[in-house]
This record gives structure tokens, sequence and C-alpha cells, in this order.
């Protein structure tokens, strides 16, 4: 789509809707030409966030398990999730797709069809059914749950062979998904973020103002491309960061032995930059610690930190956290 002929009437009001961050009283969806404003400005910066994600798990190594051929894209818009992890992971075969709008269903068979030829596209049923050879993805739908729909979810999903969850990285969803967490991890591994498979430390008494989150980085074009700088001022967003939220969980088999606790620390929020120190919270094996690099004492880690890279698994996150404990 020519970004000169977007439809501000619709790109307005669904923002308004999604600014409301409470479950919606209409259907989001009017036409299919919601879906297609949509699909290229606020969805395309969704999948931003499923590319870091996504990334992420190529980092780490992961991929669906043996016998996971089936993505459930539940609650899928106009399908923008369910299109970037079938483009990551090319074991998949069938993707099924949910929503309550059949506007959305339409409209997300027809886009997947078009982008992945080789994959059976289809509507799931009305009630999606997990199983172990299903894989759950689920984008931005917190908002769209009421206690009893959340249940009747995690429900749904302790029959997963795995589940993809990203949300927004808001305080409120944030800590959400930390509950949710706790309610899915004695059946499952996580994946990511976390380093350990206990309860979540930020949890734990004192730490109500904290939560697990994260910052997309959009392509490094869409800050020179002079449509997307147009489309941030005239929607109000910021373009250098997108604030999200995640879980990454694999069925454990019966009786197996949660993963192992891994040797590296993940970094939370954003890091808090100074003349001489860099700080952070960082999410380890012994639980949340507040880190401080000095840039004296480690100019490498600071330089690094002060271009404010993206912090791997092992190697430098690790290393910081050693300093900061000498």
């Amino acid at each position: 789509m020519n970004f000169d002929a977007l439809n501000w009437d619709i790109l307005d009001r669904l923002r308004a809707t999604f600014l409301e961050g409470k479950p919606a009283r209409r259907a989001y969806w009017t036409s299919e030409e919601d879906l297609a404003q949509y699909d290229v400005t606020f969805g395309e910066r969704i999948g931003w966030k499923w590319d870091a994600v996504l990334h992420e798990l190529q980092q780490l190594g992961w991929t669906p398990p043996s016998g996971v051929e089936r993505v459930i894209d539940w609650g899928c818009g106009s399908g923008v999730a369910g299109r970037r992890v079938l483009a990551a992971c090319s074991s998949l075969r069938v993707l099924e797709v949910h929503d309550h709008s059949r506007l959305a269903v339409s409209y997300a068979v027809r886009m997947a069809q078009g982008a992945f030829p080789g994959v059976a596209v289809r509507p799931a049923s009305p009630a999606p059914e997990g199983g172990k050879d299903a894989l759950w993805v689920l984008s931005h739908v917190c908002n769209e749950l009421d206690s009893r729909a959340e249940a009747r979810l995690l429900a749904a999903l302790s029959s997963a062979g795995a589940i993809l969850w990203v949300e927004p990285g808001t305080h409120e969803v944030g800590r959400r998904m930390q509950s949710i967490r706790e309610g899915l991890r004695a059946h499952f591994d996580v994946i990511a973020p976390c380093p350990h498979q206990r309860e979540c430390p930020l949890l734990l008494e004192g730490r109500g103002r904290d939560w697990c989150h994260h910052f997309a980085r959009p392509p490094a074009h869409v800050f020179t491309d002079g449509n997307w700088v147009r489309f941030a001022r005239r929607a109000g967003i910021d373009l250098r960061g997108l604030p999200y939220s995640y879980l990454v969980l694999q069925a454990r088999p019966g009786g197996a032995r949660p993963a192992p606790v891994q040797p590296w620390s993940r970094i939370l929020g954003r890091i808090r930059l100074s003349k001489s120190a860099a700080q952070y919270q960082a999410c380890g094996p012994h639980g949340v610690e507040d880190v401080q690099v000095r840039k004296q004492s480690n100019p490498e880690a600071f330089a690094r930190l002060s271009r404010n890279d993206s912090v791997g698994r092992e190697g430098i996150a690790k290393q910081m956290l050693e300093q900061a404990e000498e």
C-alpha cells in the first residue's frame, strides 16, 4: 500500500480503540480496508516485535519441537504474527487462524496463502484444539481477555506442544504475563525470556513496581524512510523502540525434570546511562539484581551498553554480572 493513500479516519479509529486497553465493545474491523490499513502500519510495528523475539530464539538455537507442525494463530487480527512465525520456522506445515471477526479470519487466510503457498492455511474451529502437534501463537490479546476468557484460554493452551506469546510492554500487561507464566510453568519449560524455571522473582514481595519487558528495534531503514517518518509524526508514535513482553514455552514430557538453569542473565527494560556508569536490572540464575557497570573499570562493556547494542545470552551479559559482584 502507498503510504500516501492511508485512510486516517480508519487509522485514528483503530488507534483510539487500541489505546483504551480494554476489551472492545464492538469488532475492530468493519471492512477489509480496515485490516489492510492496519496490516501495513500498526500491524507492521507489531511484526517488528515478533522479529525481535524470533531472532532471540534463533540465537538460543530453539526451533519448534519435533512433531510440532501446526500453528494456531489465536486472535489473529490481520495475521501478522502467524506469517512472521511461518517465515522463521520452516518445519511448520499448517496454519490455522482464529479470531472472533470473520473478516479478520478471511483476510489472514488470504494473506498467508499468498505468502506461503506450500503451507496448508485454513480457518480454525471456533474453539481450537491444542495437542502436542500445535504451536500456539498469541499476539496482543491480553486486553481482550477477562478472567473467565483467560481461564478458558489457559486450559486450551495446557495441551499445546509450544507457545509463543507477545504482548505490549506496559507495566500492567507485563505483570499479567508473569502471572500467566506461573499458571503454565508446571507443564512447560520456559524457553524465553527467563534463564530459570522457578517462580518469577518479580512477583515476590517488594517488586510490585517492576515488570519483565524489553524493547524491539525497527529495521534500520525505517528511520530514513520518509513514509514511516511521516506516519510516526501523524500517528504520534515513537519509532525508536517498541516495548514488549513475551513468553516462549515448550511442553515438558510427563515425568521429565524442568530445563536446567542457564548461566546467563537478561537485561530488563531500559539501560540507564550517565557519563560514568550504566545501570540496569538483570534477571539471572539467582534472581533479579540491580547492576552497575562503571566506565572506568569496564570501558568495553560500558561502550557497548552506551550504543544500546543487544546483549546476548552469554559473554558480555555474564561478564557484566560477574564484575558487578566483585
